[in-house]
This record gives structure tokens, C-alpha cells and sequence, in this order.
């Protein structure tokens, strides 16, 4: 698992950003961590690497959010209200499979739904309000491919 430590809500949305324009059609990021550690952040910088102009907003009461004005669809989903259950009704397997990039927090009560290949981001909050660590658990070749090149081992 690569790490990589990231100070500041403007670094994390670049980060995002850079990912957002290596993804394509179909490619799931599975993202966790505790409330307020920069999952919607993150997901914030996806959305610029997929030129959508919206104003990017999380999930939680609405369990997921489309975006659809921008290079790609963007599906922000939050399946924390899964928890006891109903992930297999909402057709989720239709987003994973679509025209979009599907961004799930709290995949964990999901997981029986998430395709073979993704790309799981586990952000962890540091002694520091401002300094997160992502750790990065690519499953696939593409997302191997792309984390290195986060990395810099891929240039």
C-alpha cells in the first residue's frame, strides 16, 4: 500500500484533480475514513479533473449525488445510511458498469456490490487539524498504473 501525506484542503483537491483526469468510464474509488478527514474534499478535486462546474456537496442524506455536466458523469455516493442493509435495490452494479466515475464513501456496507477492479483511498487524520495520510489500495492494473504515477514511479 503506498502513503502519502497531504497538508491543506487546496493540496488534497489538486490531488483529486489529478486523479480525476487519468479516470474513464466505469472506474469505481472506494474512499473511508472518519467524518471531517477530506473524503468530500477529495472528492471535490475529482470532480475538477472531470471539468464538472457544480459545486460538489456531500452525499450523506441523499445517499448518491449525480453530476452529469462534465467530461464524464460523476456518482458520489455515500452508503453510510446502508449500514442495515438495501445496498442490492438501488442497482448499483448499473453505476459501477456506466458511462461515469463512481466515488463511494463508506463502501464498507457495499461491498458485496463493488466491482473486481477499484481503487480503495484510506484517509487517516494526524495530530495536525490540517495534515492527513492517504494510503492507496489499488485493485486492477489501471489503478495500479495510476497510483504510481501519483507517486511519481510512473512518469
Amino acid at each position: 500500500m503506498e502513503k502519502l501525506t497531504m497538508t491543506g484542503r487546496n493540496a488534497t483537491i489538486d490531488l483529486g484533480n489529478r486523479i480525476g483526469q487519468q479516470l474513464r468510464a466505469g472506474d469505481v474509488l472506494v474512499l473511508d475514513g472518519d467524518l471531517g478527514a477530506g473524503k468530500t474534499t477529495f472528492t471535490k478535486g475529482i470532480a475538477k479533473g472531470l471539468e464538472i462546474p457544480d459545486i460538489i456537496k456531500s452525499p450523506t442524506f441523499t445517499i448518491i449525488h449525480e453530476y452529469q455536466d462534465g467530461r464524464l458523469p460523476l456518482y458520489h455516493m455515500d452508503a453510510y445510511r446502508l449500514e442495515n442493509g438495501g445496498a442490492e435495490d438501488l442497482g448499483l452494479e448499473e453505476y459501477f458498469d456506466g458511462d461515469g466515475v463512481s466515488v463511494v464513501e463508506w463502501a464498507e456496507f457495499v461491498e458485496d456490490e463493488l466491482p473486481a477492479d477499484y481503487l480503495a483511498i484510506h484517509f487517516k487524520r494526524t495530530g495536525d487539524d490540517d495534515t492527513r495520510i492517504l494510503e492507496f489500495e489499488p485493485h486492477g492494473a489501471h489503478f495500479n498504473q495510476i497510483v504510481r504515477g501519483v507517486m511519481g514511479h510512473g512518469r
